[in-house]
């Protein structure tokens, strides 16, 4: 429409020229066309007719009282009028006015074709919003402005009359002059000659600077207040182009370490933050950031949480927010999945009840970490290498897959030290284990930190190795190769 619209306008320019152009004639008809077919389907969605007559329906037999269809019927034309006095109508009904070639004088009308582009550019709509937010202000600069042209005018005819030797032979005259002299524009088919018309000259052209610069202030300050609404709208545009991502609520250490993760992993994410310093930081990096807060059902919504959104996780500091935010995404998505950040024990239960899928306790991890390594510098430094994102530390599963040659066999027997690995935890859902310590439960399977000497591996276990890649990829061949030398299947 945004092509037609110019194009249109365009040809109506150039059959000024050249009134012989053939293409501008059916061209015109096609456009014209248009216009009254979406002006036509505009004023009957207008309003929901079916809606309308339901309601009044459902009302009449509920109070049992006659239902009278026409006392309907002038509501819907009431509501048809209200849509045709609107401006953007009035816009639409005058686009097609230019058309009719009998009145050469409606081809002025060509330029609410322009006006037209309103309904299609979403930036014009915001211009549009911008200045009806801001026209208590904008009405008082008019009216002051309208006051001194009309004292401007006065003064100008009164002094710039030919009888005093000025050029000013009539009233419009004296107002052209006045709004020319204001808009500092200054022409000079007109200009004052006398004493007195030079004064006030000088007097409109200080007031015109004024002028502009207090509107130009009240547009600046209207889309300052409005540019975080723009950036917001512009976040959840991007995220309506995207197949998944992941929300990430609070961007503390917890959240950068995760967005930086997730952001080498090829993810996407988003983040919200109620901190705006917070959200400045995730900008920086050029994440998708909204400042805002992340337990209102509205932000979750728009944030996609029903849409496209995989996970949330919930990473702020504080476990009482962590709470409200886990109610109000599980409240929002029975389905999705939920991960929670914990800094106190008794808040763990709390999260699983509000609706969490998995809750994480960064400190307790720690303290276990160190607990158990204590006296193990070498382990010390591959966690310290994956903390301080070095690249040659990683961490990764390995499975124990059926027929391979570690399965019976105790952890120690293994020597992960000589293979220049560190053995984390084992995950299982063997309930031969279930007698070891350090067992945390992880849905349907537990996982075994830091297992004992004589823990024996059993198939369809997985091994959580910490070491460098050719490390762990050496051993994983290993244990592949183990299973089809006794003819496993892959």
């Amino acid at each position: 429409m945004i092509g037609v619209v110019i194009l249109s306008v365009l040809l109506l320019i150039y059959e000024i020229s050249d009134s012989h152009a053939v293409i501008n004639g059916w061209y015109e008809r096609v456009v014209v066309g248009l216009f009254i077919i979406e002006y036509l389907l505009r004023l009957w969605l207008c309003s929901d007719n079916h809606q309308i007559i339901l309601a009044h329906y459902e009302k009449a037999d509920y109070l049992n009282i006659p239902f009278r269809l026409s006392k309907v019927m002038g509501i819907l034309l009431a509501k048809k009028l209200e849509y045709i006095s609107s401006p953007l109508s009035i816009i639409d009904l005058l686009a097609i006015l230019p058309s009719y070639r009998e009145l050469r004088v409606l081809r002025l009308f060509v330029v609410f074709r322009l006006f037209k582009l309103f309904r299609y550019l979403n930036s014009i709509k915001l211009f549009a919003e911008i200045l009806s937010n801001k026209r208590f202000e904008l009405y008082t600069l008019a009216i002051f402005w309208g006051f001194l042209i009309f004292i401007g005018s006065t003064a100008l005819y009164f002094f710039e009359n030919p009888s005093n030797g000025g050029q000013v032979t009539s009233l419009f005259d004296a107002f052209y002059l006045a709004v020319v002299t204001m808009a500092t524009v200054g022409y000079g088919d007109i200009s004052p000659h006398t004493v007195g018309g030079r004064l006030v000259a000088m007097v409109l052209i200080f007031a015109g600077l004024s002028f502009i610069a207090f509107f130009t202030s009240i547009i600046v300050s209207a889309f300052s207040d409005k540019m975080e609404n723009m950036q917001v709208n512009r976040v959840y545009a991007e995220l309506n182009r995207r197949r998944g991502f992941v929300i990430i609520c609070g961007f503390g250490r917890v959240g950068q370490h995760i967005a930086g993760q997730l952001e080498k992993d090829g993810e996407h994410f988003v983040i919200i933050d109620n901190n705006a310093m917070r959200v400045q930081e995730a900008k920086k990096y050029n994440y998708l950031a909204v400042h805002d807060d992340a337990s209102k059902n509205a932000v979750l919504i728009n944030a996609g949480i029903n849409n496209k959104a995989t996970a949330i996780l919930c990473t702020t500091g504080d476990d009482v927010i962590n709470v409200y935010i886990t109610l109000t995404s599980r409240h929002l998505n029975k389905a999705i999945r939920i991960l929670s950040r914990a800094n106190n024990e008794e808040n763990v239960k709390k999260l699983y009840q509000a609706g969490a899928t998995h809750v994480i306790q960064p400190f307790e991890i720690a303290g276990m970490v160190a607990a158990q390594y204590v006296g193990q510098p070498v382990a010390f430094e591959a966690i310290l290498g994956i903390i301080s994102e070095e690249k040659q530390f990683i961490m990764e599963t390995v499975c124990v897959h059926e027929g391979s040659f570690i399965i019976g066999k105790a952890v120690d027997d293994i020597d992960f030290a000589q293979r220049k690995l560190i053995l984390v935890g084992v995950i299982s859902a063997n309930p031969v284990h279930c007698t070891h310590k350090n067992r945390y439960q992880v849905k349907n399977q537990h996982f075994y930190f830091n297992p004992e000497e004589y823990f024996q591996l059993q198939a369809g276990d997985l091994l959580v190795v910490l070491g460098r890649k050719v490390g762990i990829d050496y051993f994983r061949s290993q244990v592949e190769k183990s299973r089809l030398k006794l003819g496993m299947r892959p």
